[in-house]
């Protein structure tokens, strides 16, 4: 079978019998945990038995040697040595990318670009070491990629030897036959055991040479490092695994294992998300995309392509874990790859794709399905000339309307079948009829109203006045339809601190009027006349209203604040205008005074790893949730800003934003000088976003499966509506999907999602998205055909949201065990036979466990003194209505060499991997994640890489108090500034950039996003979670 796949090898992989959660085999498990959409009983996730830890047994007994079969390599580490090698070995060093592949491409996770460009400085650190030996491993489905630079580790030469063969198709690294690792370190996430990978990572290996292993073969294909020979690599069997837990320190296990010591896995031969990333935009990046076949997987999120609808949503508004479903539920039990759609309604279009078209049908509206309700679309199957159609999702025959019939063609198409969008497209739009809109009258166009906390601080800090001036010029660049000429959204004004302060800005006002609300308890709207004006109307007196607001709270004294009643008092203003529409809430403290939604400050360090610890994710009283929920039945969006400078109860002061598909953004500490910059740019780009309101999303499916849960900012009302008081082009839905019975091959799994909605026009329209899926009945098509992007995407907010109901112990738990159960699941039905110490990875999720540990070591699944509740809390909701392409990043950022820039042409350097051993302190290097951005300077950088950037003469000079860069008229300066513009186009925050020098204090900050090393929170490295894994997966299949 070619189904490609990665091999590792760890350390023995014999699992002992009877330790750990898994009974032998597939079977059912001790005692199961389910969490969320995780799986019905019989498919649940076992955790170990209460008082029975999770083996810890060092990975599998080296390889066996013997002629390999065919299909397989493996890298084994037996012959890493120390010292000099022996007469006639040559150290080597595998260099180079991996083979183009011949298969799609690989979905890669999250990170971006290549290797580094220019080379490290020797490292001995262990895992520069480990990394020495991994990058031998190559993962077939490589498209041609950039060579890595050749970083030898001192002291530790491979050495191989033996003949070349062809390059095979499915990986194996293999772990190093034995291995002694020191006691366990502190609990590393809470769940496992060092892996005894890492003690190769923490040992020097064996004193002296090691003999020659006449069975390893150098992989054919790959440039030899400068100055080496080309290594053979070794075809051989793949490996098994054992059953892991999340490296953290359990007592007993390793550490307790003698046995020789053992040499270091390299980081370099392990699967890197760089790479998987560099092939697919070597392979596919700057192409056409055309979506004319049903299943096909998409370039990586990664790489840019033109895409051309030709009869499936884009990739850009849905991406699934998998682009072909397992036949039936019993397999999806046994694969338990999670069957999602992550999908994003109003994604942005580049300006060189095709915009949406509008399908107007008139009274009549939308041709429907009469027993589903399915809208038209290429799914459907014209009859008998013409006169009727079979619906795709539900097989029943309706006649064609009068005014839509066409005569078919020789090979049964309509005529009219590339004129008409709804019939040769994935994705269009129709105007909704009156059925489609509240009470049955049409809408009315949104609103905005911005509401300021005039309170001490906010005047005092000049926050108010800031808001103030901006919304001067920006409320002129309000959203509008293309063919518009000013935007038909009208604006309203509200401050408050222990009351509220609401505003009268006619049109025929010399001066704007204030009326005082000081029954918080029962709020109403003092006035309906003159509150939501056309801004073009009333520019003068809003104008006079803003130069008046800072002088008018200037000398208050009062800190108190109100909150629920502020967004009660929005929500009553929109509804009394029937209409729709955005609420801008600028906040900085706890709301203390006396009023509905009081909160007290509750964090709690002592409930950290207790049970108790998901209450700090909850809102802490009741009536947030309801007001939410009232909310959103009158289409009310609420945006929040926080200025923080200390606990505010993100948990609940962000909830209501959450389910009404609004946006959280949160400045702690705010400065005036060092903050405006972010936080104007932020609010310049919500105010100018495009948005659909009062959005209601319904999504359809063939028979066979159905759509079982939803996870994003939404709200649910039932089983099947997905409401959102509005939705903008950067949130997403993540639906999984269950079996509900058999799905035929030849039919495949048909998704339609259909999003109702009022344009910023005023306008009902219907947003349809339609994709077409393959089914199989052999697990190695859907194996190959998952992307481990919308995989990460769909773990982190089904996660996230089962930490609200789970202690967090268990959802990490759930995270490694269904990682290795998916894994030993390929293992076991789609890889060649193979030798229990390999890793088999299949090449499309080779990837995924980077990932999944970058997911364990968030912060929201850490829980640690150091890490603040509200930040947890904050970066929870973000990632809960992410995209892929924002997951992706978030959880591996992107770290690029400043110093290699190439100033002759435009093109951005390749990136390297997320670990400190790509640092060099010579260099410069620029991280984003999407909400930070780092520049890291070597105390070594050049003096006059130092000028042209900052304007000053050495290191010692620059100043880290600076947000952003001078504006410097040299080409390096111009070049950085693009290259920082062209990240930051791409996502939804405006990132603060925050410059690090080596070996000052801010450094500690930056290295949490090093998601390769070990946290200093203790979460594992990526070698060490990857020993788990392979320990875990090995129990598994025992």
């Amino acid at each position: 079978m070619s189904q490609q796949g990665y091999v590792a090898a760890p350390p023995y992989s014999q699992s002992q019998p009877g330790i750990g959660g898994f009974s032998a085999g597939f079977g059912p498990p001790n005692s199961s945990l389910h969490y969320g959409h995780y799986g019905d009983p019989n498919s649940s996730y076992s955790a170990p038995q209460p008082g029975v830890s999770k083996s810890t047994v060092p990975f599998g007994s080296s390889a066996p040697v013997g002629p390999p079969p065919p299909g397989t390599h493996q890298f084994s580490q037996t012959n890493f040595q120390n010292g000099s090698s022996t007469p006639g070995q040559q150290p080597h060093r595998f260099q180079g990318p991996p083979p183009p592949s011949s298969t799609g491409p690989s979905y890669p996770p999250y990170s971006h670009q290549s290797q580094p460009a220019y080379p490290n400085t020797v490292s001995t650190s262990p895992t520069a070491q480990l990394a020495n030996q991994l990058n031998s491993m190559q993962i077939n489905s490589y498209g041609p990629g950039t060579t890595p630079s050749s970083r030898l580790s001192s002291g530790h030469p491979a050495s191989f030897q033996g003949p070349q063969l062809p390059p095979p198709t499915q990986q194996q690294i293999v772990l190093p036959p034995g291995s002694q690792v020191p006691p366990p370190a502190n609990n590393v996430n809470g769940l496992c055991a060092q892996p005894s990978l890492p003690p190769v990572a923490r040992q020097d290996g064996i004193p002296g040479p090691v003999p020659p292993d006449p069975n390893l073969q150098q992989l054919s294909g790959q440039p030899p490092g400068p100055g080496y020979h080309p290594q053979p690599a070794n075809y051989g069997p793949q490996m098994a695994g054992s059953q892991l837990s999340y490296p953290g320190a359990f007592p007993g296990g390793l550490a307790q294992l003698p046995g020789p010591q053992q040499k270091k896995l390299d980081p370099d031969s392990i699967p890197s998300p760089i790479q998987v990333i560099e092939n697919d935009k070597a392979s596919r990046g700057g192409q056409i995309y055309a979506t004319n076949t049903r299943g096909q997987v998409p370039p990586l999120v990664t790489t840019d392509c033109v895409i051309q609808d030709q009869g499936h949503a884009s990739p850009r508004y849905i991406r699934c874990t998998t682009y072909c479903f397992p036949s039936s539920s019993d397999m999806a039990k046994q694969a338990r790859i999670p069957l999602a759609a992550v999908i994003q309604p109003f994604a942005i279009v580049p300006p060189n794709e095709t915009p949406l078209y509008v399908v107007n049908h008139g009274e009549t509206g939308p041709i429907r399905c009469n027993r589903c309700k399915a809208y038209m679309c290429p799914f459907m199957q014209f009859i008998e000339g013409g006169r009727r159609y079979q619906c795709g999702f539900c097989n029943c025959i309706n006649d064609v309307p009068p005014f839509f019939f066409q005569h078919l063609d020789h090979i049964g198409r309509r005529i009219d079948h590339y004129e008409r969008p709804e019939l040769s497209l994935g994705s269009y739009e129709y105007v909704a009829t009156l059925d489609y809109c509240r009470n049955n009258k049409p809408p009315k166009p949104p609103a905005y109203i911005f509401m300021i906390d005039v309170s001490y601080r906010n005047i005092n800090s000049g926050l108010v006045k800031l808001i103030c001036d901006e919304l001067k010029t920006l409320l002129d660049k309000l959203p509008r339809e293309e063919q518009e000429e000013s935007s038909a959204i009208r604006v309203g004004f509200v401050t408050y601190n222990k009351v509220l302060h609401f505003f009268n800005v006619k049109s025929s006002l010399a001066q704007p009027q204030m009326m005082v609300v000081s029954d918080v308890g029962e709020v109403f709207v003092p006035l309906l006349d003159g509150f939501l004006v056309n801004f073009q109307e009333s520019r003068s007196v809003v104008i006079n209203l803003l130069d008046q607001i800072p002088e008018m709270f200037a000398d208050t004294n009062e800190s108190e604040t109100i909150f629920a009643p502020v967004i009660q008092a929005g929500m009553e203003a929109l509804k009394a205008a029937e209409c729709a529409g955005k609420l801008f809430i600028f906040h900085s403290s706890l709301p203390t005074a006396e009023a509905p939604g009081k909160l007290r400050n509750r964090d709690d360090k002592k409930l950290l790893n207790t049970d108790k610890e998901k209450t700090l994710f909850q809102p802490q009283v009741n009536s947030y949730e309801a007001l939410a929920r009232d909310c959103v039945a009158n289409g009310c969006c609420v945006n929040l800003f926080l200025f923080p400078n200390q606990y505010v109860d993100v948990a609940s002061m962000g909830l209501v934003t959450m389910y009404t598909g609004g946006t959280l953004y949160k400045y702690n500490n705010f400065q005036l000088d060092a903050d405006s910059p972010q936080f104007l740019s932020d609010l310049r780009k919500d105010v100018e976003k495009k948005t659909g309101f009062d959005a209601i999303m319904r999504v359809r499916t063939s028979t066979g499966f159905r759509a079982t849960d939803f996870f994003g900012a939404i709200y649910m009302n039932n089983t099947t509506d997905v409401e959102m008081a509005a939705v903008d082009c950067d949130k997403a839905v993540t639906v999984e999907f269950k079996h509900d019975d058999k799905l035929n091959e030849d039919s495949g799994a048909l998704i339609q999602c259909a999003v109702l909605y009022t344009s910023i026009s005023g306008q009902r329209r219907l947003r349809i998205h339609n994709i077409g899926l393959n089914c199989s009945s052999q697990l190695a098509d859907v194996y190959k055909t998952c992307e481990t992007d919308a995989l990460t995407n769909f773990f982190a907010k089904s996660a996230f949201k089962a930490i609200l109901s789970q202690p967090l112990k268990t959802v990490r738990e759930i995270l490694v065990n269904q990682t290795a159960h998916m894994l030993a699941c390929y293992r076991k039905n789609c890889a060649s036979p193979s030798a229990v110490s390999q890793l088999i990875l299949p090449d499309a999720m080779k990837v995924l466990p980077v990932y999944m540990n970058c997911l364990l070591k968030s912060c929201v699944l850490v829980g640690r003194p150091e890490i603040p509740t509200d930040e947890r809390a904050y970066h929870r909701q973000l990632v809960m209505s992410m995209g892929v392409a924002d997951t992706q990043l978030f959880f591996y950022p992107q770290l690029l060499p400043i110093h290699s820039l190439d100033l002759k042409g435009d093109t951005v350097p390749a990136a390297l991997r997320c670990s400190e051993e790509r640092l060099s302190e010579g260099g410069a290097f620029l991280l984003a994640n999407g909400l930070s951005m780092f520049l890291w300077l070597g105390v070594s950088t050049p003096p006059e890489l130092i000028q042209a950037l900052f304007n000053v003469p050495s290191f010692a000079h620059i100043s880290t108090e600076a947000t952003s860069l001078p504006d410097l008229d040299n080409p390096f300066s111009k070049q950085l500034k693009s290259i920082l513009e062209h990240i930051q186009s791409r996502k939804p925050y405006t990132m603060k950039l925050i410059i690090v020098k080596q070996r000052e204090q801010p450094e500690m900050l930056f290295r949490q996003f090093l998601v390769e090393d070990k946290s200093i929170y203790g979460g594992a490295s990526y070698v060490d979670f990857l020993c788990c894994v392979h320990k875990e997966i090995c129990q598994l299949l025992s």
